[in-house]
């Protein structure tokens, strides 16, 4: 194995864009990557890119009308089948949209083949981590489940035991339906609570099905939860879940969405509680799974103020060179904001909360407290599955 972190991209990537209207403006991918070299990142990682993900590898997950209803409002949008979620004001179609659609797949499956095979110890695409997807249907600003085709192709190769761990402020609707009934695939999603958010899932009865059943977690956040309460939940639920299941490799999902400042969602985390989750998953990674570690990225549309800061602190950290909070960003990366935004980017690499602190749930919990609720719903409703104590 060569150590070596792989950055996986392909500047077409930028063409994954349903319209100038819609939140999930592309800039946020390419002024990530700009920030990622204005910081010397790119000499601590191999930057990669891979073949867009073949009709065999996308039948891993996708059901083949599907692909097919894609390809077609790819060829011409104005004939999108809305019955697959194509052409909605979610997932508007555009001319191409199979083709980038496949390449952030392709980008995914390579890391998770990279980190098998040992070319790389740990990989990152930030492009993907377009967890919505279903088999049959576009959802939630996703065309391809990128995630679950990382890992089904896992599977494929010979892995035993997967976890997802999915940090978006959405439930990750789409790799647990893919694993519903798995007991190869843990899935763990720490979200806002369905009652206030899109997918409107993740309660913590859904555990999963058959063979599968307590191998899908998830972790209803209420809405304004903030850095201490975030925290908390992820550690009072991930690090013992992940230590009882020694998965092959940890996959795990960096949504940029539970920021305070993201538009579309409530919870209240800081870029400083995200960089400390994606520093856990890192150390979660190395005691557990090998070191073996595919880190991807998902939503977040606050695309100047958040999305770059935070996927370039990932970077970092999978490079083996994190990104120090305090860290002044170079002007260069400020003008091109400037230019490509008209809007005034970040000085710093932090919120100004590093560093982020929380109480353990060894410690002692709140029957009261609506943040203890939710970890102790999800223990309850888990943990006796696993033949853990809840």
């Amino acid at each position: 194995m060569s150590g070596r972190a792989q950055l996986m991209w392909d500047e077409a990537v930028t063409g994954y864009d349903f319209g100038p209207d819609h939140p999930m403006d592309p800039v946020r991918l390419a002024l990530t990557r700009r920030l990622v070299d204005a910081l010397g990142l790119d000499r601590e990682v191999e930057v990669v890119s891979a073949k867009p993900a073949g009709e065999s590898t996308l039948r891993l997950v996708h059901r083949e009308d599907y692909i097919k209803a894609v390809k077609a409002a790819s060829a011409d949008p104005r004939a999108a089948d809305t019955s697959y979620g194509l052409g909605t004001v979610d997932d508007p179609a555009f001319a191409g949209m199979h083709e980038v659609s496949s390449l952030i797949a392709g980008l995914s499956v390579g890391a998770a083949e990279a980190v098998w095979r040992g070319d790389a110890l740990h990989a990152v695409n930030f492009s993907g981590g377009l967890h919505h997807a279903m088999p049959g249907g576009a959802a939630g600003f996703c065309v391809y489940n990128d995630a679950s085709l990382a890992i089904a192709r896992l599977l494929e190769l010979g892995a035993r035991r997967v976890a997802y761990v999915d940090v978006d402020v959405h439930h990750g609707d789409g790799v647990q339906a893919a694993f519903w009934e798995d007991p190869r695939v843990l899935t763990i999603s720490l979200h806002e609570h369905p009652r206030t958010l899109f997918p409107q899932t993740g309660w913590p009865e859904e555990t999963g099905a058959g063979d599968g059943e307590g191998a899908a977690v998830n972790v209803a956040l209420p809405a304004g939860t903030g850095d201490a309460g975030w925290l908390r939940a992820f550690h009072a639920v991930v690090p013992e879940l992940i230590a009882d299941f020694r998965p092959d490799v940890l996959v795990t999902q960096h949504g940029a969405d539970t920021h305070f400042e993201d538009p579309l969602a409530h919870l209240a985390v800081s870029l400083d509680a995200q960089r400390a989750v994606q520093v856990a998953c890192h150390s979660l990674a190395h005691e557990y799974a090998g070191g073996k570690w595919v880190a991807l990225g998902g939503g977040g549309y606050a695309v100047v103020d958040v999305v770059p800061r935070s996927w370039t602190h990932l970077v970092g950290i999978a490079a083996g060179r994190p990104v120090e909070p305090e860290t002044v960003i170079p002007e260069g990366w400020r003008r091109e904001v400037f230019a490509r935004t008209r809007q005034l980017g970040p000085v710093r690499m932090t919120d100004g909360r590093w560093p982020v602190s929380w109480g353990e749930w060894e410690a002692g919990y709140d029957p009261a407290d609506r943040l203890d609720q939710a970890v102790l719903a999800t223990r309850r409703a888990v943990f006796p599955l696993r033949g853990l104590l809840a």
